[in-house]
């Protein structure tokens, strides 16, 4: 049975940092690429990060590129999504999900639930 489980959201503080972590069952991480999304309160759901399934290539959306940092764990067949300098902005449900890769419109097979961070002094 595959299943994607989000940990480590929160409450955040600006300049703060914040890590979340994808547990994956049912699959191995070199058979899917795994992406991070988040949903923004009244927006759209929007990919902030993705790792490729074969060569571990990262790739993030601009608006996090330089704070968000994302690496596969191979011995807890789990992905991380680091979140430093966190602003306001970046409150909102993150999802990871089984992607079918990390190019522009790949279809995604499997979601985690989601999991909420909020950034707030």
């Amino acid at each position: 049975q595959v299943q994607l489980a989000e940990s480590g959201g929160g409450l955040g503080q600006p300049g703060g940092s914040l890590r979340l972590s994808c547990a994956i069952s049912g699959f191995s991480l070199d058979q899917y690429s795994i992406a991070w999304f988040r949903q923004a309160p009244g927006q759209e759901r929007e990919r902030v990060s993705c790792i490729d399934s074969s060569n571990d290539h990262a790739s993030y959306a601009d608006s996090v590129k330089g704070r968000f940092t994302i690496s596969k764990d191979y011995a807890k067949n789990s992905v991380n999504l680091q979140i430093d300098n966190l602003n306001p902005e970046d409150t909102g449900v993150y999802f990871c999900a089984a992607a079918l890769g990390c190019f522009p419109g790949a279809a995604n097979d499997y979601w985690g639930q989601g999991i909420q961070v909020t950034v707030s002094s």
